[in-house]
């Protein structure tokens, strides 16, 4: 398992991390088998946010499950989220919202301490001085050892950190094959065409001039949200050609090399995954350390719809 600096500043993290937002309804066994597959992949940084499950219950699922002791505990990076107070009704970054949030996640969790907390999808009517106040306290507590945000606008941030004293170290953002706007409306600026619309104002070279790790979610979804991409030969022949060629070649599976697709960008990106299969998570582990070729990585990009002027 390859690993890096979170930021320029935060722990040593593998570029693949294992969110557990769908654990609400599996057992105890379940979910240590989920996460030891993970453990002996190398997979040590596990996702989680105040929402899943609703109102902490998927913290509380791995809390229960798991209860990790002290040494155990110190052997993993465990990230969590919030400012998402009622999906698609409101937000709150909140110094009150972000103290009990945390709180409550510690307790869910059975934990002393965050190792990561980002700040969940932008709040319009953020106070960046609350963020700051909440940040402080959590930071002088030990309650949160790091700090990064989720879904962020290279403006969102820079408003941030001209306030917050903390390194932001993370951001979260939605990339895949198939969802690769990140990637794709650079390459052809000052196009006459869809792809050259701008969609994410430079956050992906913003983020590498900043330090600020990218965390690819939903790295297997399609881009129309209808679903994996890989098996959909209705709308992704072409690609999952190549991904069964890539995968042959390489002797992983497409998983894998759609997960490489990601890693072999030289941002240093995380993968995020989300599922709640072991055989997938040993699947997407293989392209971790998976160097494609620039060819390959072209190929599957311009398989995936993109193109390459």
């Amino acid at each position: 398992m390859r690993t890096f600096t979170l930021g320029a500043s935060g722990p040593v993290v593998p570029n693949i991390v294992l969110g557990l937002m769908r654990i609400k309804d599996k057992s105890d066994a379940e979910i240590r088998e989920l996460v030891s597959t993970a453990l002996d992949e190398g997979i040590t940084m596990f996702d989680h946010a105040n929402i899943y499950g609703s109102d902490h219950a998927c913290e509380a699922r791995a809390g229960a499950a798991l209860d990790w002791s002290a040494a155990e505990r110190e052997k993993v990076i465990l990230q969590t989220k919030c400012g998402i107070a009622d999906p698609s009704v409101w937000f709150d970054f909140s110094e009150k919202h972000i103290l009990d949030n945390v709180d409550a996640s510690l307790k869910a969790l059975r934990t002393d301490y965050i190792d990561v907390l980002l700040l969940h999808r932008p709040d319009s009517l953020v106070e960046p001085e609350e963020v700051a106040s909440a940040f402080d306290t959590l930071a002088a507590s030990g309650k949160v050892r790091h700090f990064g945000v989720s879904n962020h606008t290279r403006g969102q941030l820079e408003l941030l950190r001209a306030t917050i004293d903390q390194p932001l170290l993370a951001n979260q953002l939605q990339l895949s094959l198939t969802h690769a706007h990140l990637v794709a409306e650079g390459m052809t600026q000052n196009m006459q065409h869809e792809q050259s619309v701008v969609r994410t104002d430079g956050i992906l070279d913003y983020c590498r001039l900043t330090s600020t790790t990218i965390q690819a979610w939903s790295p297997y979804q399609s881009g129309d949200g209808s679903g994996p991409f890989i098996g959909n030969r209705e709308q992704y022949a072409e690609l999952n050609d190549v991904l069964d060629r890539l995968a042959a070649t390489y002797g992983v599976t497409p998983d894998g090399i759609a997960a490489a697709w990601i890693t072999r960008h030289p941002a240093n990106m995380q993968v995020v995954l989300g599922t709640t299969r072991p055989e997938r998570v040993r699947a997407a582990a293989a392209g971790s350390e998976l160097r494609l070729g620039r060819e390959e990585w072209y190929e599957l990009f311009r398989a995936a719809g993109h193109i390459v002027p």
